[in-house]
């Protein structure tokens, strides 16, 4: 997938953008690997910040096809997991050499990340990762108290009934 293209499924051009492109791209070529068509890696963002769309279009990982993890620890970092060749890799962006000039112009930012040599503003390192199981499709389950279709493994139980989350979180509050 183009950059151009990116852009066009992110909706805009911005350094967060072009950060998770140059992530992905380094960590797919570290890897030599393809985008995945379902399951053939595994990413585990650390932000959900732009730049995830960027490693979802390069790396074809995904919330939907259960090969994209999120951990909330607002870095700039990825790791992606090839299941054939059983490795991992780490990429973090430091941006070492940004310059308080550019962060004013996010067109000349973004610019710059795109064209600057990656080992400048990336630093990548192979991983060991745990080996995440595949995705499991669940059963759903209608919420005793909203009758909406509920996932399962994410329901809770109140006076032997099946509670969604957000109801049994006003049940909490009450």
């Amino acid at each position: 997938m183009t950059y151009e293209e990116i852009i066009r499924f992110h909706g805009h051009e911005c350094p967060g953008l072009a950060i998770g492109y140059r992530m992905s791209i380094a960590a797919m070529e570290i890897l030599k690997s393809m985008r995945a068509e379902d399951e053939e890696l595994v990413a585990i963002v650390e932000n959900d910040a732009c730049g995830v769309d960027a490693l979802q279009c390069v790396t074809g990982c995904t919330f939907g096809k259960g090969n994209l993890f999120f951990h909330d620890y607002g870095k700039q970092v990825y790791t992606i997991y090839s299941r054939s060749s059983r490795s991992g890799v780490r990429v973090l962006f430091h941006g070492k050499g940004i310059t308080e000039e550019m962060r004013k112009d996010q067109q000349q930012l973004a610019d710059w990340i795109l064209s600057t040599p990656g080992e400048s503003i990336l630093s990548v390192n192979p991983v060991s990762v745990p080996e995440p199981e595949p995705a499991r499709v669940r059963k759903s389950i209608s919420c005793a108290l909203c009758g909406e279709a509920v996932m399962e493994s994410r329901l809770r139980l109140i006076e032997d009934k099946n509670i969604c989350i957000p109801c049994f979180q006003k049940q909490e509050n009450l």
